[in-house]
């Protein structure tokens, strides 16, 4: 018997520029004239049904201005298109066209773009380059940073996936003003969540300035925009790969996700959030760390984003219960839990563990409780 042992070990350098700003999309241009996507000169442009007459169509019509080849790529619009299905149309899509390798991906706009149209990128041809442009509040908290790409299925929610880093991120300011209110809350569950884990000065911002976050003032939400970014950076570059702090950025969303699903999409993203977080709070009150006080600092910027911060009466809760077990912090089959501290610190149970096992007794006293 032989054994031959195949050496493959190599340093990949997978760092890349976020753009905040107003009207990127001849930066955008300009930066591909500069070489963002080496020498490629076709490019596939997905976006959602919403997105498309917006900013996805323009785009098109500026890169074949440009000289380059594009076409254009879109889904209905929403979290209940983020499937595999999904993610084969815009494959098989893409393939009669004639796209081959030498391609490359802009992703136009929300999280379910972004999150679709980079597992495709990691996919298509073994993988091509792709950039992201970010068009809602809650793609700029969210999924400007990270890498993560996924799709969700019947039995769990974004476990079928990968990381994958883009060449770039765009965050328009300017596309947040052609969003509805809904989604400017929605957006802002992410942002607090945040402030939650990682700065108690951000969140002291937060409260002094929500009115003015919630007009659009183009200077606080700059501020923002930024603040969103160096955080969820901070955390990325310590644990690309999730092994154990960047746990931290799934506070509230044990409990949000499985609100999300079993509403059947009724809820958006954040506001699914934003009743985890007001879960996440009260367990954390529970186990001795926050106080009263702080939970309640908590559900009252929730409210005043315009959040929801209590189960509505049409979910079940059984159906709830069981859908926590499809989260994917859960280990050898026990609820998982992050946690803040304090506002502005993740409580950490251990070396590089920042989820606390929590029966499901206990994860049912939480949920009576909102």
């Amino acid at each position: 018997m032989a054994v031959f042992q195949v050496e493959l070990k190599k340093v990949v350098d997978d760092s890349y520029s976020i753009e905040i700003g107003h009207g990127l999309t001849g930066k955008l241009i300009r930066d591909l004239a500069g070489g963002l996507a080496g020498q490629i000169r076709r490019f596939a442009v997905i976006t959602d049904s919403t997105v498309e007459p917006l900013y996805a169509r323009p785009l098109i019509q500026q890169l074949w201005e440009a000289g380059y080849q594009a076409d254009l790529f879109s889904f209905p619009a929403g979290e209940k298109s983020k499937t595999r299905e999904t993610k084969a149309m815009l494959e098989d899509a893409m393939l009669e066209k004639g796209y081959r390798r030498d391609c490359c991906i802009i992703a136009v706009g929300g999280g379910v773009v972004t999150d679709l149209a980079g597992f495709v990128a990691g996919t298509y041809g073994r993988g091509v380059p792709f950039i992201n442009y970010a068009t809602t509040l809650l793609a700029a908290a969210d999924a400007s940073v990270g890498g993560k790409t996924a799709v969700d299925t019947p039995l769990a929610t974004n476990l079928i996936g990968m990381f994958n880093q883009p060449k770039k991120v765009y965050l328009d300011l300017d596309a947040w003003q052609t969003l509805p209110a809904r989604e400017i809350s929605s957006g802002m569950a992410e942002t607090i969540k945040h402030a939650c884990l990682a700065d108690g000065e951000f969140f002291d911002q937060l409260e002094r300035h929500m009115d003015e976050i919630m007009a659009l003032e183009p200077r606080i939400c700059e501020y923002m925009a930024e603040k969103n970014c160096q955080i969820k950076y901070r955390v990325v570059m310590k644990d690309e790969r999730e092994s154990g702090l960047r746990e931290v950025l799934n506070l509230g969303h044990t409990v949000g996700r499985a609100v999300e699903t079993v509403s059947n999409y009724r809820l958006l993203h954040g506001e699914a959030v934003a009743i985890g977080l007001h879960a996440a709070a009260e367990l954390s009150r529970e186990m001795g760390f926050l106080s009263g006080e702080d939970v309640s600092r908590i559900v009252r910027l929730l409210g005043r984003a315009g959040l929801p911060t209590e189960i509505p009466e049409y979910i079940d809760r059984e159906a709830l219960i069981k859908k926590l077990y499809t989260d994917k912090k859960v280990r050898d089959g026990k609820l998982r839990f992050v946690i803040p501290q304090e506002i502005g610190r993740i409580a950490c149970f251990g070396e590089n563990n920042y989820a606390v096992p929590v029966s499901e007794e206990t994860a049912r006293r939480v949920i009576a409780m909102i």
